[in-house]
């Protein structure tokens, strides 16, 4: 797969734990591949999880040079979570373990804007970091910029349904993009296994919607992920 992923001119890959268990998986594996980067945090999937112990154990795997954000972290009000309040104390937490480690999150969003929303605006202290799989339209944007998020494009935004999707991946501002892998695979791969190496197809898509070349497209999303991330990026 990071060969696929090399073939296609992908030069950097950002994998997210679920939980510790997965995390440091991530991080043996961006050991051993240099293009490998990572965020370990607790998923709302697993938000019940996150005890003093598992806040640890994330502060340790933080120290990694390969780790650079906390992540995927967030509120999902799909029904496969933890409870809204387990959930919010999970997201608060790894939010504030973030700022003192003086790393960027990847923030996990479904069908919960104006929850997370109105977490951010009631606690103290900046955020930075990327809204992880874009999934609102081009009114939400200026919000979430203001508040830290940079939105982040998979392959949803290639399906033929979703033009208020496109709309705001076409509104002016930063941006990133990514796989969301297995998950999602864009247009032309769907029903397959979603892979990194498949971004290629997202980019295309957006470079159009953009109006800009491709190259010129890439080269605004690794200066974007480069500010965002660091040094360790």
């Amino acid at each position: 797969m990071i060969t696929r992923a090399r073939d296609a001119g992908i030069s950097r890959i950002l994998t997210c734990g679920e939980d510790i268990r997965t995390s440091a998986g991530a991080v043996a594996i961006a050991r051993a591949h240099d293009i490998v980067r990572v965020a370990v945090g607790v998923h709302p999937h697993r938000a019940a999880s996150l005890d003093k112990e598992a806040l640890s154990a994330l502060a340790a795997l933080a120290a990694d040079e390969r780790v650079v954000a906390i992540g995927e972290i967030g509120i999902d009000l799909s029904g496969r979570s933890a409870a809204l309040e387990v959930q919010e104390r999970a997201f608060l937490l790894q939010l504030d373990l973030a700022a003192a480690l003086g790393l960027p999150v990847v923030v996990h969003i479904r069908d919960a804007g104006d929850t997370v929303r109105a977490l951010f605006d009631g606690r103290d202290g900046p955020v930075r970091g990327q809204l992880h799989c874009y999934s609102e339209g081009p009114e939400e944007l200026a919000g979430w910029r203001a508040r830290g998020l940079v939105p982040s494009f998979a392959g949803p935004v290639t399906y033929p349904a979703n033009a208020r999707l496109r709309a705001a991946a076409a509104a002016d501002g930063p941006l990133l993009v990514e796989t969301d892998a297995p998950s999602l695979a864009p247009e032309g791969h769907r029903g397959t296994r979603n892979e990194p190496a498949f971004v290629a197809a997202t980019y295309a898509r957006l470079a159009l919607e953009r109006r800009m070349t491709l190259a010129a497209l890439v080269a605004e999303t690794e200066a974007t992920a480069r500010a965002l991330f660091g040094p360790g990026w």
